[in-house]
């Protein structure tokens, strides 16, 4: 029974001890191991054999990217306003002795690094500024951090400004400018609208007008033309047909009541030719009543005055329209 018993014992102290001596690291981990209390070595990912009770394996060391949220931290500005910025810090640790062995919290030593940077690099900026070049804020830090914690081990990958928080009084006031801005822009597009639809509305007026005179100046041109061509048709027949004197005084006549048309007209004035195509008129029907047609008038005698028609033509009264 005692046998058996120191056999059980042995067997439990083998595997403890194969246990300490084997080791298994993860990949994107990294172990440091010690060597009666002085660094040894780095343990790389896969199966390991370290020597029990003389080395001594640390915790592992994370070797991904890792990502840091600050909370909101008070910085006041160049023109003295505080405003509460909120900081994200993604970093990698590369080298693992380094981490460990040169600072003793590395997250606490970080975030205090980068709330003092943040402070410096802010505190020469306005707050517009701050608000307005948020890429140069991250790169200046991204700067400092990284030579900072360059000799811990750790590189620093980004650092964003999540949040930039103004007083109160600060967002409304800023809010107030905005809606100041934004209705300035708007009663200028609206004048830049009504002062375009004027303009645009002048332009289609003149077009209008140029155009309505072109038409009425082509219709004038196009009715003169077709006035002279009647006219001048009117005057080929009537020259082809050889008109006599009567049917010209025939005509004449009818042309009088046309004459003495209009709404203004209270005398009627008979021309002096009235009295010769009514005599002429006359000789031709009573010619053609008799049979022969009528001598023509006897040319004045040498030294003779022409007969003398009347001085002026006789006017009768027209009644009022």
């Amino acid at each position: 029974m005692a046998s058996l018993i120191v056999l059980g014992v042995l067997a439990l102290f083998i595997l403890f001890v194969a246990a300490r001596t084997i080791r298994i690291i993860p990949q994107a981990r990294a172990g440091v191991v010690e060597r009666l209390g002085r660094y040894s070595r780095t343990l790389t990912p896969g199966l390991t054999i370290v020597v029990p009770f003389i080395d001594k394996v640390k915790p592992l060391v994370d070797l991904r990217e890792q990502v840091i949220t600050f909370a909101p931290q008070p910085v006041i500005t160049e023109d003295n306003l505080v405003v509460q910025i909120d900081t994200v810090l993604y970093f990698t640790i590369t080298d693992p002795k380094s981490v460990t062995y040169e600072v003793a919290n590395p997250l606490q030593a970080i975030e205090q690094l980068t709330v003092t940077t943040l402070r410096n690099v802010i505190g020469g900026l306005s707050l517009e500024d701050a608000l307005t070049s948020r890429d140069n804020i991250n790169s200046q830090l991204r700067v400092v951090l990284d030579e900072a914690t360059g000799r811990w081990g750790i590189r620093i990958a980004r650092v964003e400004l999540k949040s930039i928080d103004p007083p109160g009084s600060i967002q409304e006031a800023m809010e107030k400018q905005m809606r100041a801005e934004r209705d300035r822009r708007a009663a200028i597009l609206n004048a830049e609208g009504i002062k375009q639809s004027q303009i645009l509305t002048a332009q289609g007026d003149q077009q209008s007008a140029v155009l309505r005179a072109q038409g009425e100046r082509e219709a004038a041109i196009l009715r003169a033309e077709g006035e002279a061509r009647a006219i001048q048709t009117v005057f080929t027949a009537i020259h082809e047909g050889r008109p006599d004197r009567e049917l010209l005084s025939y005509q004449y006549l009818q042309m009088l009541p046309k004459l003495a048309d209009g709404q203004a007209s209270k005398v009627f004035v008979i021309p002096s030719e009235f009295t010769q195509a009514l005599g002429g008129l006359g000789s031709a029907i009573g010619s053609a009543i008799g049979g022969q047609t009528p001598p023509p008038p006897a040319p004045p005698a040498a030294g003779e005055a022409p007969p003398a028609g009347p001085s002026e033509p006789p006017t009768l009264p027209r009644p009022a329209a």
